[in-house]
């Protein structure tokens, strides 16, 4: 795990990148949810999982260390999705254009990050290939939904159902055609603390990644 910086417009954001042993098959950039950041448990666990099958893992601060003084305060910067997607935009794009340029790209957010994955996704068609969320709100991207076009996995707890009901009504606005899909986690809360639930997520995102990035 190697940490830098990244440029995001005006500011530079925190990060982390792990890379396999061997041949990078893809880049899965991380944008994690509401009130977390790159040393997220469960976003590591999923890198690392992704990792071991050849992909590298950007996980990487949306907010800056003043605005997350801000965030525990107010709670809004965490919530201004078109922040959070324009900087995920800009991260994508300088992954593109670094050591990794050439290699298929995805995003795997959470929570609020997964809006802004989505939104993402929207705005930069030919720089997203594919896109997981987990126990995401993909009801704050609601008017980017019918505009992603990037393969998009809705991954939520079966136990979360509040979450739930919103991702099934998200799914309904976005293009069948592009083939996106929800999966549901048997009797898995909203931070996938169950027993085996976190590595059902990590199965769920590798098979979606190699499935519809790398082919």
């Amino acid at each position: 795990m190697s940490t830098l910086q990244v440029p995001a417009g005006d500011v530079r954001l925190e990060a982390e990148i792990s890379e396999p042993d061997g041949a990078v098959r893809g880049v899965v950039v991380f944008a994690h949810g509401s009130g977390s950041g790159r040393h997220s448990p469960r976003n590591q666990e999923v890198a690392a999982a992704l990792t071991r099958r050849g992909f590298a893992a950007l996980l990487f601060d949306l907010l800056t260390p003043g605005e997350e003084i801000e965030d525990l305060r107010t709670s809004q910067p965490r919530f201004n999705v078109p922040l959070l997607a324009g900087r995920l935009s800009r991260v994508v794009a300088w992954v593109r254009s670094g050591e990794l340029a050439g290699r298929p790209v995805g995003l795997f957010g959470a929570s609020t990050g997964a809006a802004a994955a989505l939104v993402a996704a929207a705005n930069s068609p030919g720089d997203v290939g594919a896109v997981v969320s987990r126990g995401g709100r993909p009801d704050l991207a609601a008017h980017a939904l019918g505009s992603v076009r990037a393969p998009t996995l809705l991954i939520v707890g079966g136990c979360d159902t509040e979450v739930l009901a919103l991702n099934e009504q998200s799914l309904a606005r976005m293009d069948p055609k592009a083939g996106h899909g929800l999966a549901v986690v048997p009797d898995a809360g909203h931070l996938f603390e169950e027993p085996g639930a976190l590595r059902e997520v990590a199965r769920l995102t590798m098979e979606w990644f190699c499935s519809n990035l790398l082919e």
